[in-house]
């Protein structure tokens, strides 16, 4: 009970706030995702990686999260195929179910459970499960309409990939940013996660909930809750990781569905209400979840 009080509420507040200001006021998201996405995400972008003592254990990280990922589809694959779904259906779940909410979700439960060494390695993982969920989300939300192009497109176009790269190029050559420049990157840094929980807040508020269906929900609540940190488990077996870190890892695979999916889904309409509804019902049970597999970790 304690661990929901101390970190699992504090973030559902938030959630819950955003989620009121958009029943009351409709705002527009789009404006507030565009300064969180191309302003205040790529400054705690920057000061992760810039600050950040890059080692093996960031390898690993990539190592990871491409097994977990590619598990996932396949898991996915093998299901639609034995229930003879169609690929539209297909696609719908491996968004809602291969692609976690390790952003607005995600890092904040992570600074509430773990302090700020253990936020620093899930920014890490932010930043890289973006990049594939930018490349593949977008591939298999636009399959058969776009091809791979649209996705490394969209790779690109991400800010937080650039500032990945300055801060990267910036730390091998030594090249150090002034105090006074710093600390206007730090204050924009520190109102990111504030903003994109709101974001999540404002974004669960516009999904409808009506029509259901139940079977694919479940299956997909399952995967994604369920089996997703039980992969998780046994793949940091395979590698030396902090034990920190591990922890990191594995909360973060048992994030609920990522909110950005949904969008994707609805932009190339690739089951818009499937991807929007498991991403709903997985954001509410996880509420649950996270708290019971933080309980076990410790």
């Amino acid at each position: 009970m304690m661990i929901f009080i101390e970190v699992v509420l504090p973030v559902l507040l938030v959630f819950l706030i955003g989620f009121g200001v958009q029943k009351w006021k409709q705002i527009d998201i789009k404006a507030v995702s565009t300064v969180a996405i191309y302003i205040m995400t790529p400054c705690l972008v920057f000061r992760t990686f810039y600050t950040a003592e890059l080692d093996m254990q960031y390898l690993y990280i990539i190592f990871f999260s491409a097994i977990l990922l590619v598990v996932l589809i396949i898991i996915n694959k093998i299901y639609c195929k034995l229930k003879n779904y169609p690929q539209s259906i297909e696609s719908g779940m491996i968004l809602s179910t291969a692609f976690m909410n390790t952003g607005n979700y995600g890092a904040p439960i992570i600074l509430f459970a773990y302090g700020e060494v253990g936020f620093a390695y899930s920014i890490i993982i932010l930043v890289l499960h973006a990049i594939m969920m930018n490349f593949f989300g977008v591939y298999y939300a636009a399959r058969g309409k776009a091809g791979i192009r649209v996705a490394l497109k969209s790779v690109l176009e991400m800010p937080a990939t650039w500032a990945v790269v300055v801060a990267i190029i910036m730390k091998g050559l030594n090249w150090e940013i002034p105090n006074n420049l710093f600390l206007t990157i730090d204050i924009v840094a520190e109102a990111a996660v504030p903003t994109v929980m709101v974001i999540l807040g404002l974004q669960l508020a516009q999904i409808k909930w009506e029509n259901f269906n139940w079977g694919h929900i479940t299956y997909g609540v399952i995967v994604r809750l369920l089996i997703s940190p039980l992969l998780a488990v046994g793949i940091v077996m395979l590698f030396p990781f902090d034990p920190l870190l591990a922890k990191v890892l594995i909360v973060s695979s048992a994030m609920p569905s990522a909110a950005t999916i949904v969008i994707y889904a609805i932009q190339f309409n690739s089951e818009p209400k499937l991807v929007s509804s498991i991403t709903l019902v997985s954001t509410l049970v996880s509420i649950f979840t996270i708290t019971l597999l933080l309980a076990i970790l410790g």
